[in-house]
């Protein structure tokens, strides 16, 4: 394995010292000159028609200087190009209890809520949909009649692989289960919020707590209908997003259209109930699935149909459809499998992108199925899930490229450190261990909007003084992604971390970057940092040869042979900014500790720098990443394609109370693939980050509705795990030999969320015979099975 100087070695965010002081600017800390403060009225009915406001009372209270209501920000927006069904403020229906339906812009807080009190809204309540199964059956209220279709259906999506009756026939067993989720949301600490500045030449900057700047970019242009180079969209620090915060929101919107109204600066705080109003969490998700299992042929056939309430509008639904099927197969060798998602409509906050968004819930069917299946046959769930893993450089049958696998590995030695062959059906009453495995996509390699752009690009400039200054439009959203991008280059460059400096999510400032979802920063992001920095480093070298004179090096830039495997698949034409996503940067000089070394002879990298700028002043060089073509001609074919695949694998031991029900987790054996650490420090936060998550929806989230309103929009009565309650980590992540992340690297953030959740259910069921099949997995549902026996 290459030593490097700072790739694999564990180090702080480049922000921490920041953050731990306080000091680090979060959306709300920022200080606008004379803001007004924006207080929004939302809807008291999950369903209604509006047959009138009135603001004459509430413009007329003190210090109120604007108000808003729908018909005057006439178009609607959304994330995905073909869902844009969400207006900022409700113009002719309300749809969800807690929709915005007008907005007061005052001097100060009090007074904007003195004046929402005074807006007279007149409504015809209209009877609400609010079942998934309701959804479907109901052909007279339509939440969106302007599709013109017979239901509340939004998309429906069915994929089938192989030949499933064979497959079944094939089988030595047979299990199948119906499966249920409520939705679950997430939690940030940080809520909503969203500051707007105005200039003297009409220009817009508005400052939000978002994850994809370049998407709230392209919807503040659609819905205010002013040129997209007036609009200046920045990030700020970012208290949690878990996808909660990739979509362009109602309130941003409001914002912006409000200090345009008024000609003055706006501000705009959600408080903890109206974020989740808001939600965008997980979809509540009913599941059939069947499965059938043979020793020796493994996973012979498996069928899944899925139901996901995807509230009133539209957000990432269509993505989360199709993940919820293509992902089914997860990390096994499946050849037939088929099945059908629907989501609908209903009148509830709408659900989208949430950690792993649709291959969660489906992960935990087929996980638990499994085990049932592996318990029929008397095999060991593990040995089993050995044998079935894709293996790497193989093609999945919906034509998923593997790249990597080092699963296989992983599960191996957490059965090892968690002593599996000594405790599996060994353990007493009351105590079990079980496993689970998962698979995600390390970022889409289709873009939202089509488009032959990269995906990716970062900038690279640097001066006289010798810093590098590194500009990128992905969102640090706290997972580490600006510390990342410093590392990668500074290891290119020889440089200590100090040097870069990076400047990032700034629609102003910096090049288009799809932002932080679907897993897809580090390996796009980090490919594109990496370019640049060869570019730079190329520079750097000629100027270190001249001084030297001796002959420049020459370079031959390839990504290596496109064989059957890539199915001849080249990426575009090698220019200056795209050098592959393993370009040998080895030149015959070495880069470290501020210096140019050659066989003897050493030079400063500021000496070196300074030559280059001869005759040129400041450098700049930026690189891109642009995905493989890849994937089939069938359609939907492109959903779940990705440059590569993270892998999991979870070894859960608790206990069982069984007079209470009560679960204690007491330690949690995770291998995750996720290629090279580039910074273990950050991967091991990451798939801690995973584990708490899972543990939440596992054993106590849920978002309860009443008629559709919100039950428990609070961190009082919506329940998320305490330092208390987390188990023992063991966390196993081995190099997989990763051909084509950054310096081998792949996802981590996401992927290794879903299997956390069956290895519960597993060992709850190696503990005391009881399979849950709803979530969360409380001691009321324990004890109930239990009586049941």
């Amino acid at each position: 394995m290459t030593e490097y100087h700072l790739i694999g070695k564990s180090l702080p965010q480049i922000h921490a010292w920041d953050k731990v002081t306080g000091q680090a600017k979060y959306t709300d800390d920022l200080r606008v000159a004379r803001p007004l403060i924006i207080k929004i009225l939302r809807s008291p009915h999950a369903s209604a028609l509006i047959v009138s406001i009135k603001v004459d009372e509430a413009i007329k209270m003190p210090g109120v200087r604007g108000t808003l209501i729908g018909t005057e920000i006439k178009n609607t927006f959304g994330v995905l190009p073909i869902s844009k069904d969400e207006p900022a403020l409700a113009q002719t229906a309300v749809r969800y209890v807690g929709e915005p339906v007008a907005a007061v812009a005052a001097e100060t807080e009090a007074e904007a809520l003195l004046a929402l009190e005074k807006i007279q809204v007149e409504y015809k309540i209209t009877p609400a949909v609010l079942t998934g199964e309701q959804a479907l059956l109901n052909t007279s209220d339509r939440i969106h009649p302007e599709l013109k279709k017979s239901n509340n259906l939004h998309k429906r999506v069915e994929q089938t692989f192989g030949n499933l009756s064979e497959g079944f026939a094939a089988a030595e067993t047979m299990v199948e289960g119906e499966f249920d989720f409520p939705s679950v949301t997430h939690a940030f600490t940080e809520p909503h919020a969203t500051q707007v500045e105005l200039d003297g030449q009409g220009n817009v900057t508005l400052y939000s707590a978002t994850q994809v700047p370049h998407y709230l970019h392209r919807a503040l242009h659609e819905v205010l209908e002013i040129p997209m180079h007036k609009i200046r969209v920045v990030k700020p620090h970012l208290g949690g997003g878990f996808g909660g915060k990739s979509d362009p929101f109602p309130h941003e919107m409001i914002s912006a259209k409000l200090a345009l109204k008024t000609g003055r600066n706006t501000r705009l705080t959600f408080t903890r109930e109206e974020v989740f109003f808001s939600h965008h969490g997980r979809h509540p998700t009913k599941i059939k699935m069947k499965m059938g299992v043979a020793k020796e042929k493994g996973i012979t056939a498996l069928e899944g149909k899925m139901l996901i309430d995807g509230g009133a509008y539209g957000s990432f639904g269509v993505v989360t459809s199709y993940y919820n099927g293509v992902l089914l197969q997860g990390p096994y060798k499946i050849n037939n499998f088929a099945f059908e998602c629907q989501r609908v409509y209903t009148n509830k906050p709408m659900c989208g992108a949430m950690r792993g968004h649709g291959g969660v819930n489906p992960r935990f069917a087929g996980e638990v199925l499994l085990d049932e299946a592996c318990e029929k046959l008397a095999l060991d769930p593990c040995e089993f899930r050995l044998k079935n893993l894709h293996q790497a450089n193989t093609l999945a049958p919906n034509q998923f490229r593997i790249t990597s696998q080092g699963l296989s590995q992983g599960l191996r030695r957490a059965m090892e450190k968690s002593q599996w062959q000594q405790k599996f059906r060994q353990l007493p009453f009351g105590h079990g261990i079980g496993v689970a495995c998962g698979f995600f996509i390390s970022g889409s390699a289709l873009p939202i909007h089509w488009n032959e752009m990269p995906q990716s690009k970062v900038r690279l400039t640097v001066d006289y003084d010798g810093g590098v200054t590194l500009y990128s439009g992905a969102s640090d959203i706290g997972q580490g992604s600006d510390t990342m991008l410093a590392q990668i280059a500074a290891e290119v460059l020889g440089l200590p971390m100090s040097m870069i400096k990076v400047i990032s999510a700034d629609t102003r400032l910096t090049p288009i970057d799809l932002g932080s979802y679907s897993s897809r920063v580090t390996f796009m992001a980090g490919n594109a940092a990496k370019n640049a920095a060869v570019s730079l480093r190329r520079i750097l070298t000629k100027a270190a040869c001249e001084l030297w004179k001796i002959p420049e090096p020459s370079y031959v830039d390839s990504c290596g042979e496109f064989d059957f495997f890539r199915q001849g698949n080249r990426p575009p034409q090698w220019n200056k900014n795209f050098l592959g996503p393993n370009v040998d940067y080895t030149d015959g000089l070495e880069f470290r500790d501020e210096k140019i070394l050659y066989q003897k002879q050493t030079l400063s990298y500021l000496e070196v720098l300074r030559k280059a700028l001869d005759h040129t002043g400041a450098l700049e060089t930026s690189g891109i990443y642009v995905s493989p073509k890849l994937g089939g001609t069938f359609k939907g074919a492109g959903a779940g394609l990705s440059p590569a695949y993270s892998m999991t694998a979870f070894i859960t031991e608790l206990k069982v109370d069984p007079e209470t029900g009560f679960v204690k987790v007491l330690k949690v054996t995770c291998a995750h693939d996720c290629g090279r650490a580039l910074n273990p420090q950050a991967v091991e936060g990451q798939l801690e980050g995973s584990i708490h998550m899972g543990l939440g929806q596992a054993l106590m989230e849920a978002v309860t509705h009443h008629d559709g309103a919100v039950m428990n929009a609070n961190f009082l009565d919506y329940k998320i795990p305490s330092p208390f309650e987390m188990p023992e980590v063991e966390l196993i992540y081995d190099d997989s030999g990763e051909n084509e992340g950054p310096f081998g690297a792949k996802e981590v953030g996401e992927g290794a969320l879903a299997p956390f959740i069956p290895s519960i259910a597993n060992a709850i069921y190696d503990a005391v015979g009881v399979r849950l099949k709803t979530l969360p997995m409380t001691p009321d549902k324990i004890l109930q099975e239990l009586l049941k026996k």
